[in-house]
This record gives structure tokens, sequence and C-alpha cells, in this order.
């Protein structure tokens, strides 16, 4: 096609969210052209995406680069890049648990790792922070399956079960669990947790900023005065994390809680930073559980949970369900060292072939 290149890649939903996986091999490695390439596959900048791949919405506009990876307890590198809907801009600052679920099966389907029997460990390098997570896939001929009775809450339908365990993800952007050194901060007079364990969270308790927690996200989006409340939060937050000036950044996430009224733990309104989460990300959810098991923690004293020796679960409340994190964890010193965390996720392949994008945009 004249004017155009043509560029594998696969179309999958991980968890909740869908996005366009890569071999990093077929992408350039000047991160500027990669980025102009990204940009014009999801038809970005343009609030409808209306000239490319992506559906309008960060969930629906992200991106997985995988290879094989160099490292010895590795099997695969996974870089995620978050592809902004309306502005010329790639980020590169943070995982993304729900594609996340989309790699071991796209690994095993490129000849990178073997079935090994009915479940598969794909053990994945998340490159954004350099940490581990081994995903469990079903392979029960010798083959993927996406086939199965596993449900998520934000996903329609039942599929096969993704077993995700991550590894060493305390601290991964921050450099601590607790980046403030503080179970607890006061940011612009409110009391907030600020916390890492895979993603960076800012929690704030929803009724210090005068809302219930309940609120749906259109409600929480179109409440311009929470929005700029919460904006002028995360800025200050984000040097006081070790993230440094976070205004062109999508980290840290920013988290109403209140207390659970569905059955689980705690219930979630998470700002993903600037729109509101239909469901919650999933290492999003693994920070607020986390959070929960802290001493003094603005969670501390609102969350619920079961628990059985030192595994704790939570099944954290979002606006279309609840997601079930599990956390083995010791207190040491008044904080949590965490040992393991769990938690379930599916994925669907939706497409496979070539994404044309122009040559010049």
């Amino acid at each position: 096609m004249t004017g155009s290149r043509s560029i594998p890649c696969v179309v999958m939903r991980g968890g909740t969210s869908k996005g366009l996986y890569f071999r990093k091999s077929d992408l350039p490695d000047d991160e500027g052209e990669r980025d102009r390439i990204l940009l014009a596959a999801m038809g970005s900048p343009d609030a409808r995406q209306i000239d490319g791949l992506g559906g309008a919405d960060p969930l629906t506009s992200k991106v997985a680069v995988v290879s094989p990876s160099a490292r010895a307890d590795a099997d695969v590198d996974y870089l995620f890049l978050q592809v902004v809907v309306d502005q010329p801009r790639v980020d590169s600052s943070q995982n993304c648990g729900n594609i996340l679920a989309g790699i071991g099966p796209f690994a095993i389907e490129q000849g990178w790792v073997k079935p090994a029997g009915a479940v598969t460990p794909v053990r994945i390098h998340m490159v954004n922070t350099a940490s581990l997570a081994v995903a469990s896939v079903q392979t029960p001929d010798g083959s993927v399956t996406y086939d199965g009775t596993a449900r998520i809450d934000g996903v329609p339908g039942t599929a096969a079960p993704i077993l995700i365990d991550f590894l060493d993800v305390a601290g991964s952007s921050c450099g601590a669990l607790l980046p403030t050194g503080n179970a607890r901060d006061l940011i612009d007079g409110v009391a907030v947790t600020c916390i890492d364990n895979g993603m960076p969270v800012v929690l704030i308790r929803a009724a210090d900023l005068g809302k219930t927690g309940y609120e749906t996200p259109a409600e929480l989006e179109n409440d311009a005065k929470v929005k700029a409340r919460v904006e002028r939060i995360r800025l200050a937050a984000g040097p006081l994390m070790k993230l440094g000036d976070v205004s062109e950044k999508t980290v840290p996430k920013m988290c109403l809680i209140a207390p659970p009224r569905d059955g689980g733990a705690i219930s979630t309104r998470s700002f993903i930073p600037h729109r509101v989460h239909k469901a919650i990300g999933v290492l999003g959810a693994v920070s607020v559980a986390t959070a929960c098991v802290v001493p003094g923690s603005v969670a501390a004293d609102m969350a619920r949970s079961t628990q059985s020796s030192s595994l704790t679960s939570f099944d954290v409340e979002h606006p279309t369900g609840f997601f079930t994190v599990r956390i083995e964890a010791v207190l040491k010193g008044g904080v949590p060292e965490v040992k393991h965390s769990a938690l379930l996720r599916t994925a669907r392949k939706l497409m496979a072939g070539e994404v044309y994008v122009p040559d010049q945009r």
C-alpha cells in the first residue's frame, strides 16, 4: 500500500483492557519513531481515535511490546505502553496487569515458550519496573485455549483462567512499598496513603472529599471541583513518592475508598489518572489491598478481609463488581513485608494480522 507500512500485531483482550501486542523485533529501536507508529496505529491524538484501532478510552488504547528475555529468571520481556487518547504521547511510566494477562498466551503462540502439560507457567519480566510475574496459562492439548469457565467482573461471559503471581513488585516504581516512609500523609489538607505494590497509588477516603465513594465513574468525571482537588493532590504526591514531576505521567493512580457495601473488603473509585476506571486496574487493586494490611493507613480501619495464616484475601469492590486479591505478608516493624501477591484474570485473542500506519502523519 503506497504511503503506508504494515506491521504484524495481535489484538487481544487482557483482563478488563484491550490492546495491541507487538513483537519487539517488528518495531523500530528508536523510541521516537516507535511512538509515532503506535500513535498512528491507535489513531491518537483524537478523542474518537477514528483513524486507528484505539477504542476512544484509556482502557482500550494500550500496547504490549514483547520479546524473548535475556534474563535467566524470565521467559519473555514485556514492555507496557499507554497510548494517550487525546494527546500525541506514549507513556512508559507504569505497568499494566490487565494487558499482562495476555502476555503468556502470546508468548506461547509465538513459540517462545513450549507448552508444559495442561497448564504452562510463563515467567514474565515486566520491563517498566524490572519486576517478575508468573502467568499460568491453560494448554490442555499442547496449545493455548481461551475457552473456559472463569468469570471476571467487567467482562461478559467466561474464559480460561489465567492465574498471575507477582513475585517482587513491592516498591518496583517508587523504591519502597511506602515511598514517603509513612503509612499516612497529609497533602492539601487531606489524609492519604501513598503505596506501591506494583502500581503507585494514592488512597483517599471519599468522605474527605465530600463524596460517598459509591458514585458512578461518569458522576465523578463530571465533578470538576473534585477532579481538580484530586489532581492537586496527585501532583503534590508525585515528588513525595520519588516519581518526580508527574504532570505528564499516568502515575500515581488516585483511588477514592469507602467502606464496602456489596460484601467485599473495601469500595474503590480509581482515577487513572484523569478518567475514572470502569473497574480498577490489576496492580492498582493489588496496591489497594496491600494498603488494607498497613497499620495506620487510611484504608486499614474500614477494610474487611478473610485470613488464613499469613495469607489474606481481599475482595476489592469497584464500579462493575469486585476483584479478589490474595496477599501473603508478614509485619516487620509495623510495616508489611509482602511475600506474595496473586490474582485471577482471563484473556482472549481477538485478531491477528497487520496494522497499517502512514509513512508520514
